[in-house]
C-alpha cells in the first residue's frame, strides 16, 4: 500500500526565487567590503601555529653523525605503516664499533604518512623530528618515498644531550686510573 504525501503549494514569492536571490546578494555585499585573505602563495607563506605537526625528517647530532640507531620503534608505532627501516651493521674495525647498528636504509612514504607525530615520540635517540613543512610536491608516486639521504638533508643538525657516539669508559678503566 502506497502512502500519499500532501505537499504544500509554493506562494508566488517562493515560485520566483526572489528570497533566495536576495539572501545571496546580501552575503556577497557583506563580504565585498571585508579585507582580502588571499595569499600570493610562493611569495607569501601562511603563519603556522606552534603545535603544527609537519613532515617527519631525520636529524644528525652537532658533530654531523647519524642519531638513528635503527631500533625500529618508529616503524612499529606508525599506525599507517609509512616507515620502513632496514637495519645495517657498523664497521667493526671503525671508531664507532661500540654502537650496535645503524640504518642501512630508512624510508618514509609521504603518501601514507598521517602526520600524527607518534614516530617522534617513540624515538629514544630523538632522531626523528617533525618539520614545519606543509607543501610536499612530486610528479610521480615514487618521488613521495623519501630515503635516508633525503631525510637527513631535510632534517639538518639538531644538538642534543644524549651523545650516543661518546664512548663511556668502563669501570675497570676508572678503577685502574686511580
Amino acid at each position: 500500500m502506497a502512502i500519499v504525501v500532501e505537499r504544500k503549494s509554493l506562494s508566488l514569492l517562493e515560485r520566483t526565487y526572489l528570497p533566495q536571490i536576495a539572501s545571496g546578494l546580501w552575503i556577497t555585499l557583506k563580504n565585498f567590503f571585508k579585507p582580502k585573505v588571499t595569499l600570493q602563495y610562493p611569495d607569501q607563506r601562511p603563519v603556522l601555529p606552534d603545535g603544527y605537526r609537519g613532515a617527519p625528517t631525520l636529524v644528525k647530532d652537532s658533530f654531523g653523525r647519524e642519531k638513528c640507531v635503527s631500533c625500529q620503534l618508529c616503524e612499529f608505532v606508525c599506525p599507517s605503516k609509512a616507515i620502513k627501516v632496514t637495519p645495517g651493521e657498523i664497521d667493526p674495525s671503525g671508531e664507532y664499533a661500540f654502537i650496535e647498528k645503524a640504518p642501512r636504509d630508512f624510508e618514509i612514504d609521504m603518501l601514507r604518512c598521517i602526520y600524527c607525530g607518534l614516530c617522534e615520540d617513540a624515538c629514544p635517540e630523538k632522531a626523528i623530528v617533525l618539520q614545519k613543512e606543509f607543501s610536499i610536491n612530486a610528479d610521480s608516486r615514487a618521488k613521495f618515498v623519501r630515503h635516508k639521504e633525503e631525510l637527513y638533508a631535510l632534517g639538518g643538525v639538531l644538538p642534543d644531550k644524549i651523545m650516543k657516539w661518546k664512548k663511556v669508559r668502563d669501570t675497570a678503566e676508572l678503577e685502574g686510573g686511580r
